[in-house]
Parts: structure tokens; C-alpha cells; sequence
């Protein structure tokens, strides 16, 4: 793998579920808090975000370059359903919503 020095921006792979944690959905973005204010929103009603209520943050990996993010995001996208699981219970055992973490202060 080649390895890049840390870049000038910040991207996002993330995760989230529905309420009752039986969807899960793999993204990538630069701002996570205007990402997931969006789902929240459903700012897309036609996507799947919004036909399946996906908009609860449970997993996410901070990367310094674009690309990065992306071959991550894509890397996730392969897995099996409960290798993600793992993937995801390893940093949030409890599958607890994180959405808080991303919540604009002010």
C-alpha cells in the first residue's frame, strides 16, 4: 500500500443504520456534519438513505486525501454483512448511534 503523508483536508467513510439496526450503508464525504444532516433530512427523498430511514452514524474512519477515503469506502462496500459488524463492534462494541459526535455547536 502506498502510504501519503497527512493531506490539508479531512474525508469520511461512515456508516449508518436504521433504528432498528438492520440496514447498513457505506459513504464517503468531506463535511460528516452536513452529510448526516442530509440524511437526517432526506434531503434525496428518492435515495436510499431516505426510502430505508438510514441516517444513524455508527462507524466512521478519518482519512487525510481523497483517494484514501475512497478505496476505503470501496474496500467496506465488499465486505459481508457481519464482517462489517465486526469491523464496526471493534471501535463501537454496543453499536451505539454517534450522531451527537458530529452535531454542530454553537
Amino acid at each position: 500500500m502506498i502510504e501519503f503523508p497527512e493531506g490539508a483536508y479531512t474525508f469520511y467513510v461512515y456508516i449508518l443504520t436504521n433504528k432498528t439496526r438492520t440496514v447498513l450503508y457505506t459513504g464517503v464525504t468531506n463535511n460528516l456534519h452536513i452529510r448526516l444532516n442530509q440524511h437526517q433530512t432526506k434531503s434525496n427523498p428518492n435515495s436510499f438513505t431516505a426510502k430505508y430511514n438510514v441516517k444513524f452514524l455508527i462507524y466512521y474512519e478519518k482519512f487525510g486525501w481523497i483517494q484514501q477515503a475512497i478505496e476505503r469506502e470501496k474496500e467496506i462496500k465488499t465486505l459481508s454483512r457481519n464482517k462489517k459488524l465486526e469491523l464496526i463492534r471493534f471501535q463501537n462494541p454496543n453499536l451505539d448511534f454517534l450522531n451527537h459526535l458530529f452535531q454542530q455547536k454553537f
